[in-house]
């Protein structure tokens, strides 16, 4: 891991994002806090709690009042072993919920977390701003040129069907270029690319922490990165709590992304995570963070 000096020189990426209706999003400046609204009855950490509309569109609320930058909606759990979700259930989850959020929080930039194009469309159409693919636009051979059709950012995560490292981080960044390339080949600008180290997908414990540790390398490919890792089973395994019990591992993890370079973090727990990103931006950046 480089020193924080050194970290410093691939922040920021300073992009702004004008989207429909007036929304806007800008990049570079702080930490940006993505709020999780998983609209799904076997989520691992709030499975069916948010899968009614009112109740989806009162967290969302909370969240914003928190301090959240962006929603985050999925509609398919993407915990290890959970089943997968049909387009049309997954659609019929999503796309209400985007159109309530939309017209309680105008302001609000919300993004679709799904691998499946059709999905991405509806949502996009529904009124959400941001793609969010687990599968880095390979699981879905539309999703690329979905993402460049609308010209939104989309979120390239790291995933594999296999752990079949042969040297892990290398393969990671090797696979995000890959995906990086996809995108590029549909049309997506460069600056609508998000990258995502993927934590807790295709990697068993020790590898999760190897690439905590080297998430300057993928800041490094000279994209905005952004980190999700609240309440996950790496933080879990550590502590020896279950996920509503570790806001401050998951802090602590945040840290660590935010003094190597990541901008965004995805979070369960908006209200303390941004206190936690407000503090590292004022100790990593060395700025007045008043706002």
């Amino acid at each position: 891991m480089k020193s924080l000096v050194e970290a410093n020189r691939h922040w920021p990426f300073k992009r702004s994002y004008e989207f429909s209706e007036g929304v806007k999003l800008e990049l570079g400046t702080r930490t940006l806090i993505m709020g999780i609204l998983n609209t799904t009855p076997d989520s691992f950490s709030d499975g069916g709690r948010y899968d009614e509309i009112d109740a989806a569109v009162k967290h969302a609320q909370a969240m914003a009042e928190a301090g959240a930058d962006i929603i985050d909606i999925g509609g398919e759990s993407t915990r290890p072993g959970s089943d997968s979700v049909s387009l049309e259930e997954e659609i019929r989850r999503v796309v209400p919920t985007i159109q309530a959020i939309r017209r309680a929080l105008p302001d609000m930039s919300i993004s679709i977390d799904t691998y499946k194009a059709e999905t991405a469309r509806q949502a996009l159409e529904a009124g959400a701003h941001i793609i969010n693919d687990i599968w880095g636009l390979k699981g879905d051979p539309q999703m690329a040129s979905v993402a460049a059709e609308y010209g939104c950012p989309v979120i390239l995560s790291h995933n594999r069907h296999a752990r079949d490292y042969s040297d892990l981080v290398p393969d990671v960044l090797a696979d995000l270029k890959g995906s990086i390339a996809l995108a590029h080949q549909a049309g997506v600008r460069d600056e609508a690319i998000w990258l995502d180290p993927g934590i807790g997908f295709a990697k068993n414990y020790e590898e999760n922490l190897s690439v905590m540790r080297n998430l300057d390398q993928l800041i490094g490919l000279g994209y905005p990165v952004l980190l999700g890792i609240s309440r996950k089973r790496f933080i879990q395994n550590t502590l020896q709590l279950p996920a509503g019990d570790v806001a401050f591992g998951t802090a602590a993890a945040n840290t660590l992304g935010i003094a190597q370079g990541c901008q965004i973090i995805r979070v369960h727990d908006v209200l303390e995570m941004k206190q936690n990103a407000k503090m590292a931006d004022a100790i990593v950046y060395y700025k007045d963070v008043h706002r």
